[in-house]
């Protein structure tokens, strides 16, 4: 694949060390390591591999990835890996995409309390849809769907929201046959946004009531469980933002679908436009308009493209994909394949390609991870060579006593 002619690697490592000496003390320690990364990804800094075409002999280096989640160089290859693993999941029924979106004053909230208030989006968007599922007067089943975190706007503004992959239909209640939804109708949306509306208010009273919120800045004066109720009582009367799609059309496009989004971060180097004494410029979608006026270009300042690319790190060990109901981890397989019994239809065979040692020998290995950019025929690796070791301080000595 050709590099891009502008990457986010590039600005970071022209000004991503003046950037963290004047921010210094305000970045998070998850901050820096994302910078670190996208710096040293596929550079000689991690090491790499001395390469050699199989067919025209050809020489190539390739450098290794930080395999960092919040790089954009480096989610192509794990999307791949990760919908090779899903594939096996998909059920011959309709599937339907539906977003739940937190109001611009929680969002505000939530970039101090990322843990707790993206854990909370998470749950209760799967609560929510699983309560209704389960209602005889709408679905009256236990349904499985897939969630997936997206923190951004397409400015790169903070933007919470959660996009689920939903079957379309369920498990009946004493799993003897499969519930289907009606056809091109998921569930109400209406009825959907009040729940969660409730649900999440409900929950996020309860957090601060156990001391679990923290507020800085502007919102200081929250901490005061009064002002706090108070500040929360017009999100009661506004409508929250449920929406759902039209079904995809069959399961080729669920697994498309799903390639876009599951890896995506705030902002991928095919967007980048120019990086000049201006700043950065790039290219956005201004959804409050319709066709082509919607798709413009923004130029920000550089500490303020990075300021922003920033805000989407998350917390440590926080999954931004996950799955409940049918296809939570546990049961998943034991789920789908009763799924796939009621609905009289086998598992779907995995990909086989052609072995080039032989034409009768199957070989369900994935194709060559480096491809010859002059032939395209696979290429060997001829010698590896390390990543270079970082100066590290010694240990301080401590008196003997």
């Amino acid at each position: 694949m050709q590099r891009p002619a502008l990457e986010v690697a590039d600005i970071f490592r022209a000004h991503g060390p003046a950037f963290r000496q004047v921010e210094r003390g305000h970045l998070s320690l998850g901050q820096l390591k994302v910078m670190s990364a996208i710096e040293q990804c596929r550079s000689a800094a991690l090491g790499g591999h001395m390469l050699r075409c199989s067919a025209c002999a050809q020489p190539q280096i390739a450098y290794n990835s930080c395999r960092n989640r919040h790089c954009p160089k480096c989610q192509g290859s794990a999307a791949q890996r990760w919908l090779q693993a899903r594939q096996a999941d998909l059920l011959p029924v309709d599937y339907y995409h539906v977003v739940f979106t937190l109001p611009a004053p929680i969002s505000a909230i939530a970039y101090t309390n990322k843990e707790i208030i993206y854990g909370l989006l998470f749950d209760l968007a799967a609560e929510t849809l699983r309560t209704i599922a389960a209602d005889p007067r709408h679905l009256g089943a236990r349904m499985g769907l897939t969630l997936v975190l997206h923190t951004w706007g397409s400015a790169l503004t903070h933007h919470p929201h959660v996009h689920g992959i939903v079957p379309g239909g369920g498990l009946a209640l004493d799993a003897d046959r499969w519930v289907p939804c009606k056809p091109g109708f998921f569930l109400p949306v209406r009825v959907l946004s009040r729940l969660f509306r409730r649900r999440f208010l409900e929950e996020l009273q309860n957090a601060h009531r156990a001391g679990q919120l923290r507020f800085f800045g502007e919102h200081s004066a929250l901490s005061d469980a009064a002002a706090f109720a108070d500040w929360l009582a017009p999100m009661r009367q506004i409508e929250w933002v449920v929406y759902s799609k039209r079904p995809f059309a069959g399961p080729e496009a669920v697994l498309a679908y799903l390639s876009r989004y599951t890896h995506r971060v705030a902002i991928s180097n095919s967007r980048l436009v120019a990086f000049d004494q201006r700043g950065v410029t790039f290219r956005w979608k201004d959804y409050r308009n319709k066709g082509r006026t919607r798709y413009k270009t923004m130029t920000l300042s550089t500490e303020e493209f990075m300021r922003r690319f920033l805000l989407h790190v998350l917390p440590s060990g926080f999954h931004r994909i996950r799955h409940y109901g049918l296809l939570a981890n546990a049961r998943r397989k034991n789920n789908i394949d009763t799924v796939r019994q009621l609905l009289q239809q086998p598992a779907p065979v995995p990909e086989v390609h052609a072995d080039p040692e032989g034409p009768n020998t199957p070989n369900r290995s994935a194709p060559p991870t480096f491809v010859c950019r002059h032939c395209g025929a696979p290429m060997l690796i001829i010698e590896t060579f390390a990543r270079a070791h970082t100066i590290r301080a010694p240990p301080s000595l401590q008196s003997s006593t």
